[in-house]
């Protein structure tokens, strides 16, 4: 019934609009007044005015009445419940504790290799939680291999400082032909 009403409601409110703009102003009237085309009307020379004036009335009358029965379902809805409004939680007493591990031991998984927690004594770096024995020395010589090579920064900018104040020099120093104006 509300939507019905509602189309309604939209279909009443575009035609007071139509009339309203079909309708003369008052500036109108005085030209309407000396006969300029008024015998040339459907309704004749006074029947167009008072015709639109009352279908005007009509349809603004209608509009309101469509307007206080909307306003008057919008109160008698009530919200809708959510989607988790009637949601109950469960019980703690329903819910199983977990004690005993879901594998069984004697399961066909493969083993994890055993890991080492000790600090390695040939080098500063603590050991990696889950990093095998064989893996520590390829680590270390990892380590060793930044190191090295972090030492060696000094000398690499040192000498590419050399080399770009080589090239200055070399620059300055050759006659660079005057550019005629």
């Amino acid at each position: 019934m509300e939507t019905i009403l509602t189309v309604i409601h939209l279909f009443l409110a575009i035609g007071l609009v139509g009339l309203v703009l079909i309708q003369h102003g008052k500036g109108a009237d005085a030209g309407a007044a000396f006969g300029s085309g008024a015998s040339a009307t459907v309704f004749g020379a006074q029947g167009s005015a008072n015709f639109l004036s009352r279908a005007t009335a009509v349809l603004a009358t209608l509009f309101f009445i469509t307007s206080l029965w909307l306003a008057y379902y919008a109160m008698q809805t009530t919200e809708q419940a959510g989607l988790m409004d009637n949601v109950e939680t469960a019980p703690a007493s329903i819910v199983p504790e977990v004690t005993e591990p879901a594998v069984e031991s004697d399961s066909a998984l493969p083993s994890v290799p055993e890991t080492s927690t000790e600090i390695n004594a040939e080098s500063d770096m603590p050991a990696i939680p889950g990093m095998t024995d064989e893996a520590a020395p390829v680590i270390n010589e990892a380590a060793e291999a930044v190191e090295s090579a972090a030492a060696d920064i000094p000398a690499v900018v040192e000498e590419a400082t050399a080399e770009v104040e080589d090239k200055a020099a070399e620059i300055q120093s050759t006659d660079v032909p005057a550019v005629p104006e």
